[in-house]
């Protein structure tokens, strides 16, 4: 049996990225940025003792190359990361000039991003009359509510009332390439706020806005919370992706989390979804068993970045790295001789650092695949993840990536 498994641990950045100083968060530069080193720093000074305690736990990560990885990428030797790694491990490097998550994950695909993308920069009044327009004319209101950058739970505790009164949705932008829609599932619809999303996409994809994302919440003033039932509208990719090699090759693919949404579901014969990460991981061991000879699986968890790292919660990313580690152990024993695993990221976003932003980081890029002994990889580039697991199946790679398998 052959399969392949590639699992993208979203913003689970190990630093040195050689073009950080081109990047920003608050108008200071992502040089120094390091998502798992300075964790793992903070966690040995007593830093993370939220719902957790001592040094970072993350032993099977380890034991597969992830604190030589961070040396590697860094020269940072994490403290209580120093398994001699039994695995393939490696650091990847980014072209994409964004640090976003469609960025991250194409280019992961093998399909760099060829175009800038575009950013609303003004922090208020932060969309041009004509879009606000356009997007107030598609939800049938007279105007929207927010224009501006915003954390998504912050800006919906301050005008979710007002939202619910006016029924104008809320719209909002941060710094990467997002228009994000918030809006109650019952006093304004999640059909409503979908279609809103789907409809107003085309004009943001053609100004190379990446995603529009629809963000639904429930409650009453004062206890409102976001459901699990957003949804990402991606501009599609520029080109086929290893998602497409697989279908068009007569493979199944599977597409956990957010991973259909992103590629505009080209290529998913399977999409598996769930309320949070603990349903993903669940899927994601099923499927350890279960996936079909030949198979692809490529899964995204993502809450690290949207719990953990937006908010610079340093017990938190910390506690959520303890439990994927100990849930990424239940999946590899359910794997086998032919398997291929891949655990890697799609870019940076340091708890620890300022501002808000995603960091520009390298991102680990950890193998396990039963009988293929223990090497360093080196540093790779993040095409080189859909080259390897095209050589892996046996599949045409269309991209500029080499296999280091």
């Amino acid at each position: 049996m052959t399969r392949a498994f590639l699992i993208v641990m979203d913003s689970v950045g190990i630093g040195g990225a050689p073009d950080a100083d081109r990047f920003f968060n608050d108008g200071v530069p992502d040089t120094g940025a390091n998502t798992v080193g300075h964790i793992a720093e903070a966690c040995v000074a007593g830093r993370a003792e939220d719902g957790r305690s001592g040094m970072l736990r993350v032993p099977n990560l380890d034991a597969l190359g992830l604190g030589e990885a961070v040396r590697l990428a860094s020269g940072l030797r994490p403290p209580g990361l120093g398994a001699v790694p039994r695995g393939l491990w490696g650091a990847a490097t980014e072209i994409s000039k964004g640090k976003d998550t469609p960025s991250g994950h194409w280019e992961l695909a093998g399909v760099p991003v060829p175009w800038d993308w575009h950013y609303f920069t003004e922090k208020t009044g932060s969309f041009p009359p004509d879009l606000v327009a356009e997007v107030a004319r598609a939800a049938g209101t007279e105007g929207i509510l927010g224009n501006c950058h915003a954390p998504g739970t912050a800006i919906i505790e301050r005008l979710g009332e007002e939202h619910m009164r006016t029924g104008w949705p809320i719209c909002y932008t941060s710094a990467d390439s997002v228009f994000q829609i918030a809006a109650h599932e019952e006093t304004f619809g999640l059909e409503r706020l979908l279609t809103l999303c789907r409809e107003v996409a085309p004009r943001l994809h053609a100004m190379k806005v990446g995603r529009v994302i629809a963000r639904p919440f429930i409650g009453q003033p004062g206890a409102f919370t976001r459901t699990p039932n957003r949804r990402d509208f991606a501009i599609a990719p520029p080109a086929p992706t290893l998602l497409d090699w697989a279908v068009s090759a007569g493979r199944v693919t599977h597409a956990i989390g957010k991973i259909g949404d992103i590629f505009s579901h080209r290529g998913v014969t399977h999409l598996h979804k769930g309320k949070g990460d603990r349903d993903l991981m669940e899927h994601l061991v099923r499927l350890g068993e279960e996936a079909e000879d030949g198979s692809l699986t490529f899964a995204n968890f993502v809450e690290f970045d949207s719990l953990y790292g937006h908010r610079r919660d340093i017990s938190g990313y910390a506690r959520a790295l303890e439990w994927f580690d100990l849930a990424a152990g239940r999946f590899l024993s359910r794997l086998g001789p032919g398997d291929l695993a891949i655990f890697t990221a799609d870019h940076g976003n340091d708890p620890s650092w300022t501002g808000t932003d995603h960091t520009r980081e390298r991102v680990p890029v950890l193998c396990y695949a039963p009988g293929s002994g223990a090497r360093g990889l080196g540093q790779v580039g993040f095409s080189d993840v859909a080259a390897s697991v095209a050589a892996h199946l046996g599949l045409r790679s269309e991209g500029p990536g080499r296999t280091f398998l």
